[in-house]
């Protein structure tokens, strides 16, 4: 507690616009890696150049989810706090 108190904690207000700048910018990388994934189809490649792009999409875009299941995670424990808090 004596090393919290030294920082200067975040309020609601601030937690609430973390939380939907996240929402908005993993909305914007998974829009992001969804035309990736229809631009790098187009034209003429060789499959190696396929398959490679495919996997380095598949890869960015399981990154993505896993990125996004840590910030639920997250995001129902404060959420969880608060309903304690005011249940107290």
């Amino acid at each position: 507690s004596h090393v919290m108190s030294e920082y200067v904690r975040m309020t609601d207000t601030e937690r609430d616009q973390i939380d939907q700048d996240a929402q908005v910018f993993m909305r914007t990388c998974a829009d992001a890696i969804h035309q990736l994934r229809t631009e790098a189809h187009k034209g003429v490649q060789s499959a190696q150049v396929k398959e490679h792009r495919t996997a380095v999409l598949d890869f960015i875009e399981d990154y993505l989810k896993r990125v996004c299941k840590l910030y639920s995670e997250q995001r129902a424990i404060r959420v969880k706090q608060v309903i304690d808090k005011k249940r107290l």
